[in-house]
């Protein structure tokens, strides 16, 4: 059997945003992943379907494998004739121990390519507000272990040399050993007035910043009880925070916001939630299959040419639809044919993307206004089809067949109830762990009311701001009992991260900076 190849991938310091498209690339491709405590487990959707993936995260002195047998885990993996991947926080040869596997792949003669990544000792810094060099204050650097044994009679590290020798100091891993490190620079020469900056959790949203200077640095971290994993840096560089303190001003930095889309469509709003600093926690309340028959679909599939017009009520109608169509035999040009009508710019964007010409987008995003479009355009004696989900409201097509449409109504998907995570998001809703929680449909309502159940759900929702994307969602949240905090202008996405954003500006009395939605034309 050949050998495999080992890749010995840097996973960034932890915004999954930060890992290298060659890094990325090369986890979607392995046969295995070797991964540890410090690379994001987002990271983790990146690997393809029956990929295998062993966890091997050391975490203080909780060691899942010790560094002997993961040398001889990927050696035998990638001796399977495997593609390995072995992904690690930040860089692998930075305090990474990448050095060491990398010997043992050698000796072993199994081939490997080392993947940089970006290493914490940089990116914490930079997300802190915190420039390592700058003309004005310091053209050196050093990264520094800040593990080392205290117990051991000689350092390893030349205190004599770089307390005065280097401008800007970033210790690793040494926040345990933090009033030795503070205490062995003053007892060298460095000024006791001189910046410290503790970074925790650089660059996600959980990230803490605290700052002191050598002489009580020890002292601030534990009366905050700051623990790992922390980067420590010392410098004058620290002290242009103030100015620079970039990422945790962000508008919504450290809000843990609930995200109860569907899996499938919860990406794109958690996306705008870290780009603003907030803690996404996706609890999907839908899941969206297939029907259970196609048999009334296909045969209006089968008759597209006589309909005069195709309404379009969601982003998955157009999905759903449209593979059956291809798996018919048949192809978009088949849409050429009736008007089409998306009832947002979302739906319209994706029948646009197939090149599909919408003639009808109305200015406010739900049934009733679809209607009062239409109903220009003449109803009497229309041939009408709505493919949608199996479950929705009954009021656009009643209203078209009161105008005089024939209204086809077809199921080209079902939503169901997924119970994952229900203890856990609980959980965390009873400790107040939840700043915020959003709605973007009615269903994702009634859904989120099942999986909790109605009592409870009223009492763990009570007090925490909830959004809901438009009045139809907000109407459905309050008949369960949930009040509705925040609810944008606009029926969007981006409108609902703006209205939270605003949101939390009011009740906060702070500025906030995020740019506004741009108003859809259709």
């Amino acid at each position: 059997m050949s050998k495999g190849k080992v890749y010995l991938i840097g996973a960034g310091p932890g915004d999954p945003g930060l890992i290298t498209v060659k890094g990325l690339q090369c986890l979607e491709k392995a046969d295995v992943v070797v991964y540890d405590y410090l690379a994001n487990e987002q990271l983790l959707g990146y690997i393809r379907e029956g990929a295998e993936k062993i966890y091997v995260g050391k975490k203080g002195s909780d060691h899942t494998l010790p560094q002997d047998q993961i040398n001889d885990l990927i050696v035998a993996k990638a001796s399977e004739g495997k593609s390995v991947a072995r992904l690690k926080g930040g860089d692998p040869f930075i305090f990474g121990r990448g050095g060491e596997e990398a010997e043992e792949l050698s000796k072993a003669g199994i081939p490997f390519e080392i993947v940089p990544g970006v290493t914490s000792a940089i990116a914490a810094p930079a997300y802190a507000g915190i420039p390592l060099t700058h003309r004005d204050y310091t053209s050196t650097v050093a990264f520094i272990t800040g593990h080392e044994d205290p117990t051991k009679e000689e350092s390893k590290i030349a205190w004599d040399k770089i307390s005065t020798g280097i401008g800007t100091l970033v210790f690793l891993m040494g926040v345990g050993n933090l009033a030795r490190i503070a205490r062995e620079l003053m007892k060298n020469g460095r000024a006791p007035e001189t910046p410290v900056a503790l970074v925790r959790w650089g660059t996600l949203p959980e990230q803490e910043t605290v700052v002191g200077n050598l002489s009580n640095i020890a002292a601030i971290a534990q009366s905050r009880k700051i623990k790992p994993p922390v980067i420590i840096l010392v410098g004058e560089v620290a002290a242009l925070r103030k100015k620079l303190n970039w990422f945790e001003t962000l508008p919504l930095f450290g809000k843990r916001i609930l995200v109860t889309r569907a899996r499938e469509q919860a990406s794109d709003l958690s996306q705008r939630l870290q780009s603003l600093g907030a803690i996404p926690v996706e609890f999907p309340t839908i899941r969206i299959l297939p029907p259970e028959s196609w048999t009334d679909a296909d045969h209006c599939i089968q008759e597209l040419i006589r309909y005069d017009w195709i309404i379009f009520t969601s982003v998955n109608g157009v999905k759903f639809f449209v593979e059956r169509l291809l798996a018919l035999g048949r192809d978009v040009r088949d849409l050429k044919g009736p008007q089409v009508c998306a009832i947002g710019p979302k739906t319209a964007e994706a029948l646009e993307a197939l090149k599909v010409r919408v003639k009808f987008v109305p200015r406010e995003y739900r049934a009733e206004a679809i209607f009062e479009g239409l109903k220009k355009e003449g109803l009497k004696g229309k041939s009408i089809l709505i493919p949608r989900a199996k479950v929705a409201r009954d009021l656009l097509p009643g209203e078209l067949r009161k105008a005089g449409a024939v209204v086809d109504v077809v199921e080209v998907y079902r939503t169901v109830v997924p119970m994952e995570n229900v203890a856990e998001v609980r959980d965390l809703l009873k400790k107040g762990g939840v700043s915020a929680i959003t709605f973007t449909s009615s269903s994702t309502v009634s859904n989120f009311v099942e999986m909790l159940g109605p009592e409870e759900a009223r009492e763990l929702t009570a007090g925490i701001p909830v959004a809901s994307i438009g009045p139809i969602t907000a109407d459905k949240a309050g008949a369960l009992g949930i009040q509705t905090a925040v609810m944008p202008a606009e029926y969007t996405i981006p409108a609902l991260v703006q209205a939270l954003v605003e949101y939390f500006q009011r009740s906060e009395g702070r500025s906030a900076f995020a740019d506004p939605p741009a108003k859809s034309s259709g």
